[in-house]
């Protein structure tokens, strides 16, 4: 085997082997299955801000159409109109949405990773909604009681006791929900695999005899938390979460805003799409964890994060860097008659940003000569786009829009403006361009196999 192949079978059989781990598999289904209601939220969110907003948004807004002062003769009368007043009231109700979904977001990863991760290590279990109850009685126990609370306005801090910091159901208690459900799931298990549980009489339902069944280890499961969070605010005055969130997860989120972090993640994700290897089999539990985070707290503005999954989606996936380029590429240069027939049939998909078709209909999956662009690609969108914000010419993302909206139509609805069009067209012609050299590559390298250009056109 050349050096190539070596590295080639090795690294196909190791990055194989990452993405079929279980427990980061354990993860991604968790956070994609938890994804659907921020996809509802974002879609709320993205409406709110890009249409509904009377003054910031596309439709009325200073920087949008500006219908606002058409409809109400100037900017000073906008606010006192009758249209203004029932846009903000329905942008306050559309930002409810959030309180089902993203500020509870902790909430909900507790009870999907808890159900997921026993369905997946503990398949002969009777109940897994039992290990769902406990663990959302475990992260309940280690919960915040009390929290600082300073009025708008005031610089007098108000000592709150004997009320939950509910700021730990959102992005803040994503590290907590993650290892306490695991934690709780795991020791209710062993507890009952070690049979120290209640035995009712046959005669009794097979549901009652299962909640009685539950009670030992339950016990001992709650029990173990409620030392647990002795121990921590007794040695730390800090509680389980608290303690968590400055010991893990905000070096975390800290090493996710560094530029190697964002190299790495761009880099890698292309190297592992052309090797055949999901990219978010590994990077989704990855981001999970951290720019997921960010994208909670742009959409709520609470921060204005640059490095987000959502400024990766516009300005790479969304941008169409490894489904319109290559597609573009070769509908233009390719004179090959069955690579163009593939690019023609993958065009539609492409638009969507769906690469399937294209990367493995041409195929650009493990073929040598597609390696580079294909590589490349991502991160060369990632940091066009980088580029644009670190200038001022678009903000960061705080909009949430599906990935499949085409290309150009997202970039407006991402960023709320003409500008996030712009470059969006302007990461799309730079990738098409890196793709064109090696479609004339493949157009010498197999010129036998290039046929006649007016048979393509039957």
């Amino acid at each position: 085997m050349t050096f190539w192949q070596k590295f080639e079978s090795n690294f196909t059989k190791y990055a194989g082997k990452l993405a079929a781990n279980k427990f980061l598999l354990t993860l991604r289904d968790s956070f994609i299955i938890v994804a659907a209601t921020s996809m509802i939220a974002g879609f709320a969110i993205m409406i709110q801000n890009v249409f509904v907003d009377p003054m910031n948004g596309l439709i009325f807004g200073k920087q949008g159409l500006q219908l606002g002062r058409l409809i109400s003769g100037s900017w000073a009368a906008w606010p006192n109109s009758g249209v203004f007043k029932f846009l903000s009231t329905l942008a306050n109700l559309m930002g409810l949405i959030s309180n089902g979904s993203l500020n509870v977001f902790a909430v909900l990863i507790v009870v999907i990773f808890a159900h997921t991760f026993s369905r997946k290590y503990y398949p002969k279990s009777k109940e897994h909604m039992t290990d769902v109850l406990y663990a959302l009685g475990a992260f309940f126990i280690c919960m915040p009681w009390k929290f600082d609370y300073t009025a708008q306005g005031s610089k007098h801090v108000v000592h709150v006791l004997n009320y939950m910091d509910t700021t730990y159901f959102g992005t803040k208690g994503v590290f907590a929900a993650l290892i306490i459900s695991a934690l709780s799931v795991l020791v209710y298990n062993w507890v009952l695999s070690r049979n120290i549980t209640i035995k009712m009489p046959d005669s009794v339902p097979p549901a009652v005899a299962r909640s009685f069944e539950s009670l030992i280890p339950g016990v001992a499961t709650m029990g173990l938390f409620v030392v647990l969070t002795g121990i921590s605010t007794t040695f730390t005055n800090q509680t389980l979460p608290e303690l968590m969130l400055s010991s893990l997860q905000k070096p975390a989120l800290a090493l996710s805003t560094t530029s190697w972090f964002a190299f790495v993640s761009q880099f890698t994700w292309g190297l592992l799409n052309w090797f055949g290897i999901h990219p978010t089999s590994i990077w989704g539990p990855i981001f999970g964890l951290t720019w997921n985070i960010n994208d909670t707290q742009n959409m709520l503005g609470q921060a204005h994060h640059i490095y987000s999954t959502l400024f990766m989606n516009f300005s790479t996936i969304a941008a169409g860097t490894c489904s319109v380029s290559p597609v573009l590429a070769l509908l233009l240069f390719s004179k090959r008659k069955a690579a163009k027939k593939v690019s023609k049939i993958a065009l539609m998909p492409a638009i969507f940003n769906i690469s399937e078709p294209i990367t493995f209909g041409l195929p650009i999956i493990l073929n040598p000569l597609y390696f580079i662009p294909f590589v490349v690609a991502q991160p060369l969108g990632f940091y066009i786009g980088l580029f644009f914000t670190k200038i001022g010419f678009i903000g960061p993302i705080v909009n949430n829009v599906p990935w499949t909206m085409p290309t150009l139509l997202s970039g407006l609805l991402y960023t709320g403006s003409i500008n996030g069009l712009i470059v969006q067209l302007v990461c799309v012609l730079a990738t098409t361009a890196i793709y064109i050299p090696f479609v004339k590559l493949d157009n010498k390298l197999n010129a036998e196999k290039a046929d006649d250009l007016l048979g393509d056109e039957e």
